[in-house]
Parts: C-alpha cells; structure tokens; sequence
C-alpha cells in the first residue's frame, strides 16, 4: 500500500512556522497585511474568501476583505486595486477568482503590484518562475504547496521522469516550472490526450483536470509518486479527486488524499507567502 501524504498535518507544521514569523515581525513594528477584493455573487469565492479571512486572523497576520457588487466596473476596481498597490501597510494582494465578465481578468491580474502579488499570477513573477530567477518572488500557492510536499517526504525530483495533467495558468504550467527547476524531466498534458502513454512510464505524476477517473491503477507505473489536485463530487455526492484513489494506492509508492492532501495546503502557503513579501518589503524598504 502507498504511503499517505498528509497535507493537514504539514499545513499544520507550516501554519505554525508562520504563525512564528508573525510575532517575529510584529517585534519590529511590522505586521503583515493581506487585502482580498471580491467582487460579485459567487458563493464558492466567498466560501474561499472566509476561509482565508479565518486562518490569516488565526495567524496573526491582519486581513482585509473588500467586498464589490456584482455589476462593478473594471475602473471603479482598478481604483481600489492602485489604493492597495500603494499603500504600504498592505503586503499581500488577492484578487478573487473569477470576476465577472464585464471586467477583463487577465488585465486586472497583470495590474497588481508584483511585490504584492501573493498568488504569483502577475506577469513578472510568472516569468521569474519560468525563468528560475534566484531571487524572491511569490509562486502560485497549489503547485508550491506540492513542492512543500516533495521535500517534507524526501520524495527526489532531480532526474525523475514527471507528468503533470492539465496545463492551467493557476496549477498545471507553474507545476510544470517548478518541476523543471528543480532538475525533472516533465511533459505536460491536457486531459483529452491518450495519457497512458504517458504516466505509465512517469515517476511522479500530478493530475489537475478537474474530472472524475482521469487517472486508473492501470495507468500508473508501480512505486510512483500521484499528486491528486482536483476536487470533484461523486455519483454519492462524496468528495474525490481526479484518480482512483483505492486501486492506485495499491500500486503507488506515495499518493495525497482527497480531502486533507493538497487542499489545506493551498491557503497554508498563501499564508506563509503573506508573511514573505512582507519580510522581503522590509529588506527592500531597510
């Protein structure tokens, strides 16, 4: 049987590391600020948004929740969005996804301040990753919290052979950099290829397609790592991921669960990137 990755207890490790690095900042007058923009009538956002509001105040770290109706317009957000881009006690800024459709969501991302930029969307940060710059800079908080994982577990990553399963801007391609970076050898796939040709021979595989079954026991190389990020309903109304988890596990070497594998992990490393860019606004500002 595979080992179980644990993703609670090591959001747990981290939280309290943050929660640490916190009161260490609040001792040099420094308290770290994360402002949230929501705009619209999104249940699912506002769930995520009082979640992250929740765990930030747990934390110590000072969170803004900025609420917008559903017909606001790109300028009356980008007027909020400038305010916080300059305001210095904010160290963090998230834009909540998705926005509705009056407003161009791929222009307001690039208009967040990239030392703000906790989700690691914005342009120049996104090129930092795929450039491997060796300086600070925010990545997108999924594919981060994957890497926490491989290195808690000592799972090697120089050399393997990785596939990653969905080629979306917020998990697949920064999963995919990460992953080059850290000297594997990756292809990306999206989840209407034939993928078998592919992961039967991969060592570590990441699956975020958001579909019921896309990975079988069949397709799955023995003693291999499967990241499992999608969160789906099944026929029985229970929360899955995208692979099969009772069949892989029996073939797997490593496997995260679905719930309490990769999700907690997400608003854990949105937490401690908060702290980061304000540790690194105090280098930079010192």
């Amino acid at each position: 049987m595979a080992n179980i990755i644990d993703g609670r207890k090591l959001a747990k490790k981290i939280n309290n590391e943050t929660a640490e690095q916190v009161t260490e900042l609040k001792s040099k007058n420094i308290c770290p600020c994360l402002a949230v923009i929501l705009v619209g009538d999104d249940q699912a956002s506002h769930r995520y948004v009082r979640s992250k509001h929740r765990k930030a105040e747990q934390l110590g770290i000072k969170s803004i929740v900025k609420e917008m109706p559903e017909n606001t317009t790109q300028a009356s957000l980008m007027k909020v969005l400038d305010e916080y881009n300059h305001d210095d006690s904010i160290h963090a800024i998230l834009i909540q996804s998705p926005l509705p459709k009056q407003i161009d969501e791929k222009f307001i991302m690039k208009q967040i301040n990239p030392e703000k930029d906790v989700d690691g969307f914005q342009t120049i940060n996104a090129g930092n990753l795929f450039l491997n710059e060796p300086t600070n800079y925010p990545v997108a908080c999924t594919p981060n919290g994957i890497i926490q994982m491989f290195k808690e577990y000592n799972i090697e990553l120089e050399g393997k052979n990785a596939v990653v399963i969905g080629r979306s801007t917020i998990v697949g391609r920064p999963m995919a950099a990460l992953l080059i970076n850290a000297g594997a050898e990756v292809t990306v796939l999206n989840h209407f290829a034939d993928i078998s040709e592919y992961t039967k021979n991969a060592d570590i595989v990441v699956s975020a397609t958001g579909k019921l079954h896309t990975l079988t026991a069949e397709d799955v190389k023995p003693g291999a790592t499967i990241i499992d990020v999608g969160q789906n309903v099944d026929e029985n109304g229970k929360l899955v991921g995208d692979v099969d988890f009772d069949e892989i596990s029996k073939v797997a070497n490593y496997i995260t669960p679905v719930p309490g594998g990769v999700g907690p992990m997400t608003i854990c490393m949105l937490m401690k990137q908060t702290v980061q860019l304000a540790k690194w606004s105090d280098k930079q500002n010192g």
